[in-house]
């Protein structure tokens, strides 16, 4: 005999699920591990796909990503709906160009909203109203100029800097959260800034923000958790959510520092 069915389309009174594709890098270890509890209790279906790339993190190795993004993202189920896709990578991004990104996943995916932990941070920055920015990453110096670089573009100043220096993804995965809480806290206690950026999508990093926060009094944004916001935010949901950072309490705001309506 053959059954029925109803399809997720079809059920009357549904909440709306939220798709997002997400392609991580092959080194890439903490972002499934972060992105349950970012996005618990939003309706989420994240899929997830991975492009080619080195160990060591450098301009040069973040760059060839761009020749095999498209077939990542071509991984991603082709049924799927999407709402958006990200490129979870903030150094690639830096170095491939956020608009760059963006035409290759509209390429793969036409008429799909696209994102990557860079573009992310600008707006979570933005929202926060963080200015003067104390940065925390674990990358080697030609690297973190040039993520540095792409913030005082857009009006950001770094005003205390502090780097691991290491450039193997590997290590930079199995660095402890208490070890990047106290970095946040001698970056944040080294000049007047509004807030801090922990950048790396690798660094453990999602599950410190509460307590840095009640620390220092100021904000704090990581890689994942400015994504993981972004995501929501550009697929409609702007639900406050307590336990995330200060930043899962805010919406979008628009391009001229307003709030959209």
């Amino acid at each position: 005999m053959r059954l029925a069915f109803d399809t997720e389309s079809e059920i009357p009174g549904a909440v709306p699920i939220r798709r997002f594709g997400v392609v991580l890098l092959q080194t890439d270890e903490i972002v499934e591990a972060e992105f349950p509890a970012l996005l618990a209790g939003t309706n989420a279906r994240v899929h997830y796909s991975r492009v080619p790339s080195a160990p060591e993190v450098t301009p040069e190795t973040l760059a060839t990503m761009e020749a095999t993004l498209p077939a990542a993202v071509g991984l991603l189920p082709r049924s799927a709906p999407f709402d958006v896709i990200a490129y979870a990578c903030t150094s690639g991004a830096t170095i491939i160009g956020e608009d760059r990104v963006a035409e290759v996943i509209r390429a793969v995916r036409p008429g799909v909203a696209a994102t990557n932990p860079l573009t992310a941070v600008k707006a979570a920055l933005k929202v926060l109203g963080i200015r003067k920015v104390g940065f925390v990453t674990p990358y080697v110096a030609a690297v973190s100029d040039a993520m540095r670089d792409k913030l005082s573009a857009v009006g950001i100043e770094t005003v205390s800097f502090g780097s691991f220096g290491v450039a193997d993804d590997g290590i930079v995965a199995r660095m402890t959260p208490d070890s990047i809480l106290r970095a946040v806290s001698t970056v944040a206690t080294a000049a007047d800034c509004d807030g801090v950026f922990i950048s790396c999508t690798n660094l453990q990093a999602a599950g410190i923000i509460e307590e840095a926060e009640a620390r220092l009094g100021k904000p704090v944004v990581s890689s994942n958790q400015a994504l993981a916001w972004h995501l929501l935010r550009l697929a409609g949901d702007d639900t406050p959510r307590s336990g995330r950072g200060r930043l899962f309490s805010l919406p979008l705001m628009g391009s001229d520092g307003e709030r959209p309506e």
